[in-house]
């Protein structure tokens, strides 16, 4: 599935389902041993080769998804973000508190289960699980796939959870119109230069759990500073999902992204 960092193999089959859905794993049952002993000399040519190919075939679909959302009037978003930052915790809030007052539709990428997928459906929103398999992020013509299956209406939200990773995601456009990156508190202030390829990517920060910092040893402006380091025009909203704290000034920019 994916030259650029290795995840993923031939037998790993990517599934998307709607919530209730059984997800059937599928394997081709072959031996797949080689003969090691001939020469790698070309290795790292081929896969810069191969990497170069991947990109640009998920460019072209990106462009495709793109097209079509700018024709429908489909406002897109990728929320990206380690694992245990509250992304989910943070789109089931947005939604809850926004779903009489604007059109959301979901499309959650995870390695596997439907665990994120039936808290959206819960709340009635329409939603998608893709689930990657052995891949560590979404790719544009999964989303395609996925957006065919949720039959979105036009001057609507459509926000796309990507698998938990802050590295290869960032290299893969999905055709979003913005992408959000989040960050808790828990994690420590050097998570932006540490990976700077997602914080350079992403037009918005998010620093969940500011409910936590009286307990912890956490420097807001010290993580601002990095991340404005690697991405100078950074945009960037403190919150907690749970308590709802700052949450509306991030709904204000999801009314009038700018």
């Amino acid at each position: 599935m994916c030259g650029t960092c290795g995840c993923g193999s031939d037998d790993n089959k990517v599934s998307i389902l709607s919530p209730g859905e059984i997800k059937v794993h599928q394997h081709d049952g072959h031996n797949h041993s080689h003969d090691h002993n001939h020469s790698h000399d070309h290795h790292h040519k081929t896969i810069v080769e191969v990497e170069k190919d991947i990109l640009y075939h998920n460019d072209v679909m990106a462009a495709r998804n793109r097209g079509y959302f700018d024709a429908k009037n489909i406002f897109t978003i990728n929320l990206v973000s380690s694992p245990g930052s509250g992304k989910t915790s943070i789109l089931e809030k947005t939604l809850s508190d926004l779903k009489d007052k604007m059109d959301f539709y979901v499309i959650e990428g995870d390695q596997q289960t439907l665990n994120d997928a039936n808290r959206i459906d819960a709340l009635q929103i329409p939603v998608i699980q893709i689930n990657t398999g052995k891949g560590c992020h979404l790719e544009s013509d999964m989303v395609y796939d996925a957006v065919k299956k949720l039959d979105i209406k036009d001057n609507s939200i459509l926000m796309i959870e990507n698998v938990g990773n802050l590295v290869c995601p960032s290299m893969f456009d999905l055709g979003e119109d913005k992408r959000v990156v989040i960050i808790s508190t828990t994690e420590g202030e050097d998570k932006p230069i540490k990976y700077p390829d997602m914080f350079c990517s992403s037009n918005v920060c998010i620093i969940n759990k500011i409910d936590l910092l009286p307990y912890l040893n956490f420097d807001m402006d010290k993580v601002k500073e990095y991340a404005l380091q690697v991405n100078p025009n950074l945009k960037f909203f403190e919150v907690s999902a749970t308590t709802g704290e700052g949450m509306k000034e991030w709904y204000k920019w999801l009314k009038s992204p700018s």
